[in-house]
């Protein structure tokens, strides 16, 4: 008689505790607990202001407003007023949740012309800068769900940009990490981030005056102290001169779109996550789905029989997704396709079919045209907001790569994203084609998880690439494995790459506190094995920010310290 996968996965369960026990994950990420508010992100700073702001008697939307500013200020590298955002808010009125897609678009580019210019500056100068989103997304979900004057909850961000942000260690190592892109030629970046022609000293304040004053414009006019008027003025110029395509009127009409999140149900869980152009959730997703009834073998998930199997499925769910999510009216439409039943049923079929060990993985290049933001160099930052009264705020935003495009538009103190670089550049047909105005695709992944209707838990990181790994083997542990989350997010981080090489070797990137006999069991099974880093590091597998709800009222929040994250509570 077969064996029923969920008694196997309950079995697993069990020897994984008797395996494992407490404390045995190579990261440790301890829980913060409140019960009236919580804010995790991405720099002490940040955070301390988000949580300041909901003690004022702000609500979720109020302090992801100055969180998120907050954010673009203490990690510069990362995210600000000149890149993009992707929001979800759940409103606990209602029970209803939002997606607020503040993506950064293409402006009035000519193709023929833009394709002409040399591939590099689709990737540095001021050539490779989209019109930024994120500004325009925190003013339309404050204007639609705030409590507080926006003024307010802007302010404590011109003070934190006046008087500087704290340099930390790990700051100070991406500071580094880019130090060729801040000296290649933009003055105004070097100014800023290089004081004295320097890197940043760890312990010492970076101020950004020049941002200050940016921000109290923001503060007095809302948007438009960014999208019109000299902000805008001296952007448009400053792209100009460099050779990209943006007008006034792309900025002053760039408008976020306030949608219905994706859906997915798993094993009586609902996961709601951003919706097209972000295409990791709509990649994580589906394989969830394919391995919903998986026979899994016995022990955690990173052994290298559940790793094969995990992989197997993501051989075969990736292709589908790059041909389905993009910024065009039916990608929501295909993407319900690629979840229906009969469409899952195929993907599992093949995905969970016997496979005999050293097998020669599929050729390379099925992985081609997904992640538009694949480079270990993207920047990212993800924080997540929870209020007294149930409002919840899970948010992604990022400039593309670290320090986006290199520049800063003179006085503005705003570094500009480089997210023209995630389209399609050589096939028309490509759903992710460039086109004027259009949304390029990114894997950033903020997501929502109810259960009976309640949210249990909000979450999302940095990653580029290893955005929809790392949260696919978050939730496969939190909800298959129904593994502690802080366990769940602080053990051995795993990434399925594209095939390398001219052999078309899959490969399988894992922290370097991945088992040496896993290790080999994967290789048995056809796949190259890297470890990138040593556990912790952070710079290439990023660092999740989760807050999780206990039945008792509790919010609990949980800062993965592979990155300088904060939880905040009270």
């Amino acid at each position: 008689m077969p064996r029923s996968p969920r008694i196997a996965l309950h079995a697993c369960v069990l020897i994984l505790f008797v395996a494992t026990g407490l404390g045995a994950t190579p990261v440790q990420v301890a829980p913060v607990t409140g019960r009236h508010g919580m804010v995790v992100a991405a720099h002490p700073q940040a955070a301390e202001i988000g949580r300041a702001v909901l003690q004022a008697g702000g609500n979720a939307i109020d302090a992801a407003v100055a969180t998120s500013l907050a954010s673009g200020v203490a990690e510069p590298y990362g995210s600000g007023l000149g890149g993009k955002l992707m929001l979800l808010y759940h409103e606990a009125r209602t029970g209803r949740t939002y997606a607020v897609d503040a993506m950064d678009a293409a402006g009035s580019v000519e193709v023929g012309a833009y394709l002409a210019r040399p591939a590099d500056e689709r990737v540095y100068g001021y050539a490779a800068v989209a019109v930024p989103g994120l500004g325009a997304g925190l003013w339309a979900a404050h204007q639609r769900w705030g409590r507080r004057a926006w003024a307010d909850n802007v302010r404590p961000v011109i003070e934190l940009a006046r008087a500087g942000f704290r340099i930390l260690p790990k700051s100070r190592e991406l500071f580094a990490e880019q130090e060729k892109k801040l000296r290649r030629g933009d003055p105004e970046i070097a100014r800023l981030y290089l004081p004295g022609g320097s890197l940043p000293e760890v312990g010492s304040l970076l101020a950004n005056p020049d941002l200050a004053r940016t921000l109290e414009l923001v503060a007095a006019k809302g948007r438009d102290g960014f999208y019109r008027g000299p902000v805008a003025e001296v952007i448009v110029q400053a792209v100009h001169r460099g050779g990209g395509m943006i007008t006034m009127e792309d900025l002053a009409g760039y408008e976020p779109r306030i949608a219905e999140p994706i859906e997915m149900e798993f094993r009586g869980y609902t996961l709601q996550c951003g919706p097209p152009p972000v295409s990791g959730a709509a990649l994580f997703l589906p394989i969830m789905k394919v391995l919903e009834e998986a026979d899994f073998a016995a022990g955690p998930l990173r052994t290298a029989a559940n790793l094969d199997l995990i992989g197997r499925a993501w051989r075969e769910v990736a292709p589908q997704v790059a041909v389905t999510v993009g910024d065009v009216p039916h990608s929501r439409f295909l993407f319900e396709l690629l979840l229906a039943p009969d469409s899952i049923e195929k993907l599992r079929t093949k995905a969970l079919a016997p496979a005999p060990a050293a097998t020669t993985p599929k050729a390379a290049g099925w992985f081609e045209g997904l992640a538009d933001d694949e480079s270990p160099l993207a920047a990212t930052t993800h924080f997540v907001v929870a209020d007294g009264h149930g409002n919840i705020v899970c948010a992604t935003q990022s400039q593309s790569q670290h320090f986006g495009a290199g520049v800063v538009a003179p006085g503005t103190g705003v570094v500009l994203n480089n997210t023209m670089s995630n389209f399609n550049f050589s096939d028309p047909a490509n759903i992710n084609y460039l086109a004027p105005g259009k949304r390029p695709r990114s894997t950033i992944s903020p997501t929502i998880v109810l259960r009976d209707s309640k949210p249990i838990l909000a979450l999302g990181l940095p990653g580029a690439g290893r955005i929809p790994t790392a949260m696919l083997q978050t939730l496969l542990d939190r909800l298959a494995w129904e593994r502690p989350l802080g366990e769940a997010i602080g053990d051995t981080r795993v990434h399925f790459a594209p095939a390398q090489g001219a052999d078309g070797t899959e490969t399988i990137e894992a922290e370097d506190s991945l088992p040496p006999e896993e290790a080999r069991g994967l290789e048995t099974r056809g796949w190259k094995v890297a470890f990138p880093e040593p556990a912790g590091t952070g710079r290439y597998f990023g660092g999740i920010n989760a807050i999780e709800f206990g039945p008792d009222g509790t919010i609990t929040g949980y800062a993965d310290p592979r990155r300088t994250n904060v939880a905040a509570g009270y």
